[in-house]
């Protein structure tokens, strides 16, 4: 592991993703539970495509326009289901327990945001094998490791994202006009997301 790879991925797991802007909707709405909640679904989700990249998996979405067509409508369709519920469900952005809906059920949005993201496992074909040794007699394991290490910054860049929205929650609570503007500010972004996706190719 080499400095070169560590300032690659941290500059990557802090640029703003859906991944980040759920982080951040969960924890002005919920508070640090639902940040925490969030933050490990989000983590959680960009596993599958860790594996796939590893076993080769990525270069078949490559391969396959369709394949990665499907993958792609899907995790926009998603996204956009999300931006409507945020306006839609007034409970997700508005004063109350710290405790905003069920943990399990925020990991499992966390975790279904990022797998409907084709675009990460071609990322981590891509990224990954830079930064293993062509000498190397293990590259598999070379390049788990990398990736055990780089789902472990994802994590502690979600954490201090949710940790820092989750404190900001207390100046804008009982604000009505600003958790609206927050509210659709957010819708906003999941449907700028969504339509980021739909345009990548594979």
């Amino acid at each position: 592991m080499t400095p070169d790879f560590l300032l690659t991925a941290l500059i990557v797991c802090i640029s703003p993703g859906t991944g980040v802007v759920y982080t951040l909707a969960c924890a002005l709405s919920g508070g640090q539970r639902a940040a925490l909640a969030a933050s490990i679904g989000g983590t959680l989700g960009t596993l599958p495509h860790l594996a796939a990249s590893i076993l080769g998996l990525a270069a078949v979405l490559q391969a396959s326009p369709a394949l990665f067509g499907l993958l792609k409508y899907a995790g926009a369709c998603y996204l956009v289901y999300l931006a409507w519920r945020t306006i839609a469900d007034r409970s997700q952005l508005e004063v109350g327990s710290e405790q905003t809906g069920n943990f399990r059920a925020i990991v499992s949005r966390g975790v279904a945001i990022n797998i409907l993201n084709p675009k990460l496992s071609v990322f981590f074909l891509a990224f990954l094998p830079q930064f293993v040794s062509p000498e190397s007699t293990a590259a598999t394991r070379d390049m788990l490791f990398l990736g055990g290490i780089f789902t472990l910054m994802t994590l502690a860049v979600f954490l201090v994202y949710g940790a820092c929205a989750a404190f900001a929650r207390d100046s804008v609570i009982g604000r009505p006009k600003v958790m609206a503007t927050l509210r659709y500010g957010f819708a906003a972004c999941f449907v700028g997301l969504g339509g980021r996706l739909l345009m990548a190719t594979a």
